[in-house]
């Protein structure tokens, strides 16, 4: 006569598979992380101001770096003002609330910053705002 053990199969999870897809998702957050930073790290010093503070980034939204010396920058390229139109009227087509921050130095001439938000509203952006830290606590 012939007995057979009839027990269920052990259910065996797999750690490497698992383990895998945990490192991949790190990688993913880490890396998605710095590429958000990216675009407030450039050597722009924004003006101070009391209720000033470091704003959450909303999703989407476009930062345009005015640096000390007058010089555009999205996206960490240099662009000149119709290249900035350019790129903003594709977007606004596609987007109709499309928000934008404006970060400039605070040694820029005003009218250099007067002239990026002409170039926004020309392209069709109305939702701006701009970058501001608060003041360094006295010592």
């Amino acid at each position: 006569m012939k007995f057979t053990n009839r027990q269920p199969p052990a259910i065996a999870i797999q750690l490497a598979p698992m383990i895998d897809i945990l490192l991949l998702l790190l990688s993913f957050f880490i890396i998605s992380w710095q590429f958000s930073k990216s675009e407030t790290e450039l050597n722009v010093s924004v003006p101070t101001a009391q209720e000033g503070a470091e704003p959450e980034r909303v999703r989407g939204e476009i930062i345009i770096n005015v640096l000390a010396d007058g010089v555009i920058r999205v996206e960490g390229l240099a662009v000149d003002r119709q290249q900035l139109f350019d790129k903003l009227s594709a977007i606004a087509k596609q987007y109709e609330n499309q928000p934008v921050r404006i970060r400039g130095d605070g040694g820029v001439a005003y009218q250099r910053i007067v002239e990026v938000i002409d170039t926004c509203q020309k392209a069709g952006i109305w939702n701006i705002s701009f970058a501001t830290q608060r003041p360094e606590p006295a010592k």
